[in-house]
């Protein structure tokens, strides 16, 4: 692995660590109600998605578990069209897909040694 994909990846995975590290109990309550969890929230997946967009080729290939085109095009959703944002896209994201990006996450620092 590259020195510019272990960068990436261990910036997912800082971001997955913020949001797991701010999910409240009711979360999805919460995130209709608390602009500013909401804003950060959406902000930890825009790097998510930044992350994902230059991550080689290669990288994506290998761990093709992982939906790389649509966390992107995510990404370019949240900048471009942020008025438009649904929070309960949001909350169904921080609910069943990053659990998922962390473990392959997690499989590709352990499978790198990183």
């Amino acid at each position: 692995m590259n020195e510019k994909d272990k960068a990436r990846i261990l910036h997912i995975k800082d971001a997955i660590e913020f949001i797991q590290g701010n999910k409240k109990i009711s979360m999805e309550e919460t995130l209709l109600n608390d602009l500013v969890l909401r804003f950060a929230m959406e902000r930890q997946l825009e790097i998510i998605g930044e992350a994902a967009n230059f991550l080689s080729d290669e990288l994506k290939i290998k761990y093709d578990e992982i939906e790389w085109r649509r966390i992107t095009q995510f990404r370019n959703f949240l900048v471009n069209e942020y008025f438009g944002v649904d929070y309960k896209i949001i909350w169904d994201i921080l609910e069943n897909k990053i659990p998922l990006l962390d473990k392959t996450i997690l499989q590709i620092i352990n499978e790198n040694k990183f």
